[in-house]
Formats: structure tokens, sequence, C-alpha cells
């Protein structure tokens, strides 16, 4: 998942934090309908904290997986001042919501495996 070089000890703590406010300014500041259950389970953020890829799993099909990603897009901004307020960062990062397929390809694997 972590596209970036080997994530050095700060990074992996800077990618939980961020991880953490993410999730937490998703639920209590974003009021849109579009975004159901959403989770973030992880965040990668580039060693010069220019840019972050937000994963998160949405429960639904992918017309709700579509919407949900759209309705983050679109409230970026108020993610990434709950970031710049939560974290004293050089800079801060810009939010890139991306699906995160792991879950589905664990139940791929384990119906495989089953069979």
């Amino acid at each position: 998942m972590l596209a970036y070089a080997m994530a050095t000890e700060r990074m992996r703590r800077v990618n939980e934090v961020m991880r953490e406010v993410v999730a937490d300014a998703i639920a209590s500041e974003l009021d849109d309908p579009r975004i159901g259950f959403v989770t973030v389970t992880a965040v990668d953020t580039s060693p010069d904290l220019r840019s972050a890829r937000v994963y998160v799993s949405v429960l639904g099909d992918e017309a709700a997986r579509e919407s949900a990603l759209a309705a983050l897009g679109a409230a970026h901004g108020v993610l990434q001042a709950a970031v710049n307020r939560e974290l004293r960062l050089k800079r801060t990062p810009t939010l890139k919501f991306v699906y995160d397929e792991s879950l589905e390809r664990a139940q791929r694997l384990s119906e495989l495996l089953e069979d």
C-alpha cells in the first residue's frame, strides 16, 4: 500500500496521526448524505509533506463508493483545515481520497482458500 519509499518512524507516526484526525473530522465535521459508512484505513503521506493519499473503505455498492469518494473530494478543504488545526507540520498535505481494495482482496483470497 505504501507507494512512497520505505517510511521512516517519523513518517509512520505522521501517517497514523493523520489517519486519526481525518477519520475524526469525517465523523464530526462532515454532514453530507453521500458519505455513508466510511472508514479511513490508512494514510500515505509523501516525504515532502505536500500530498497524502487517504485510503478509505466504504460500505455499500460501487455507486455508494463513487458517491462517497466524490463527497470526500469535495470536502477536502474542510478535512485539510482539520489536519492543519491538529498537526503542526511545515506544510499541510493535499489530501487525495482512494478506495482501499485490500478488504475485497482479502475476502476473495479467503473464498479461494475455502474452495
